[in-house]
């Protein structure tokens, strides 16, 4: 079963037009895109996991005629805009805080994924690979080797594979902090050399 990623769909939330840089003329015409957009990548079938912000601003029984149209097995990683109407959909198991994975990546291989609708700085598994999807953002913090955006702000507008997401993390200059410190610290290491590390030592 194929399986998609996505957030900050915000359905029915016309304060998010702000958000969307001109992308859309009215509120009608960006849910419509989205459920149009989604409907194209995503089939009956597959798995679909939104890392938050579903809806916004919209009442329960329009949360749930979107829902009904949009393709796919539906999981929810909660988000800060996620009302009791969002969580209360016929989502196919009960909403969470945050969620680790472990799926199958284009290549054949493993690949654990830790989902959560805030960016983290560090997360869990960060040191065995663990990669980090997130919502939240819109798009505006630079993607780094283990973590990126997830949200349609990032991604045409629509959901995206966990393929083209390791791709687009792989291609990106930035390390996690940590894993950047510890880089620094190994290069410094180097460049004084075992005598120098010794004398101070000593």
């Amino acid at each position: 079963m194929p399986v998609f990623f996505t957030a900050d769909t915000h359905f029915g939330d016309a304060h998010i037009m702000r958000q969307r840089g001109g992308r859309f003329a009215s509120i009608e015409e960006h849910d419509e895109t989205l459920i149009a957009r989604w409907n194209e990548t995503v089939g009956p079938e597959d798995a679909v996991w939104h890392v938050g912000d579903f809806a916004a601003h919209a009442d329960r029984a329009y949360c749930a005629a979107v829902f009904d149209r949009l393709n796919g097995v539906k999981r929810l990683v909660k988000g800060n805009h996620d009302s009791k109407r969002v969580l209360a959909l016929a989502w196919a198991d009960p909403p969470v805080e945050r969620a680790r994975l472990t799926l199958r990546d284009g290549a054949g291989g493993l690949c654990r994924l830790f989902l959560a609708h805030y960016a983290h700085r560090a997360w869990p598994g960060l040191w065995r690979g663990t990669r980090h999807l997130y919502g939240h953002t819109h798009g505006t913090l630079e993607d780094t080797q283990r973590s990126c955006d997830v949200g349609i702000d990032a991604w045409d507008d629509r959901p995206v594979t966990l393929t083209a997401i390791v791709a687009r993390q792989e291609a990106a200059t930035r390390l996690p902090e940590e894993l950047a410190r510890d880089a620094r610290r190994a290069a410094a290491g180097t460049a004084r050399g075992p005598g120098t590390a010794a004398a101070a030592a000593d």
